[in-house]
């Protein structure tokens, strides 16, 4: 778990991270940060622009260190989701940084009919795999979306190219992760830990 304040620099290593590289295209190099910026995290970077949708990207594995994967996944989520054109240098000052930093996902071992009582809306995100077939869904998407149990399931399932109920077969692989949530209140203005457990509203 990061504390608020190791939060706060991650969400500015981000910023930081995306305006240096749309402002001069140089990598930021992580620097002077507390140790935990060194462990192999898994993390996403999601941008917000006037409430709407700019880019989300990140890893879903622990597979660098936390500081690493924060830098590449902000510049990866501004220059490259393919879903949006790249962020424009008059654009930064419009845009809210968010950073969710995930804990080792788990496959769920319980039979296919129990998963749905198995998933707890917010505090839990979801990985679908079969075959080549991925998808990924943050624990602050049903919140957002209104979603229950099950259809989280079935949206995850659809975010990996599969039929909505693919999560019933045996052959797809469905895990679980949780995760912590830092995020500006506005952009370049103070930075938060999100809840959602606690209150159903949320982004991304």
């Amino acid at each position: 778990m990061l504390t608020l304040e190791e939060g706060r620099l991650a969400v500015r290593l981000a910023r930081q991270a995306l305006t240096g590289y749309i402002e001069k295209r140089k990598i930021t190099q992580p620097q002077g940060l507390p140790p935990v910026f060194e462990e192999k995290r898994g993390v996403f970077v999601t941008l917000h622009e006037e409430g709407d949708l700019r880019g989300c990207i990140g890893y879903p594995q622990p597979i660098m260190p936390l500081g690493r994967a924060i830098v590449d996944s902000a510049i990866n989520a501004g220059c490259r989701d393919p879903r949006f054109p790249s962020v424009r240098p008059a654009e930064l000052g419009r845009i809210e940084m968010e950073v969710t930093i995930l804990t080792q996902p788990e496959a769920y071992t319980e039979p296919r009919e129990k998963l749905p009582e198995m998933v707890v809306i917010g505090r839990d995100g979801l990985i679908v795999t079969r075959g080549p077939f991925t998808g990924l869904l943050l624990p602050q998407v049903a919140p957002e979306w209104g979603f229950d149990s099950q259809e989280f399931l079935s949206q995850t399932c659809v975010k990996a190219g599969l039929p909505p109920d693919a999560w019933r077969d045996e052959g797809t692989e469905v895990q679980h992760f949780q995760a912590q949530i830092f995020a500006e209140v506005a952009p370049e203005r103070e930075v938060f830990e999100k809840s959602f457990t606690e209150q159903g509203c949320g982004t991304v």
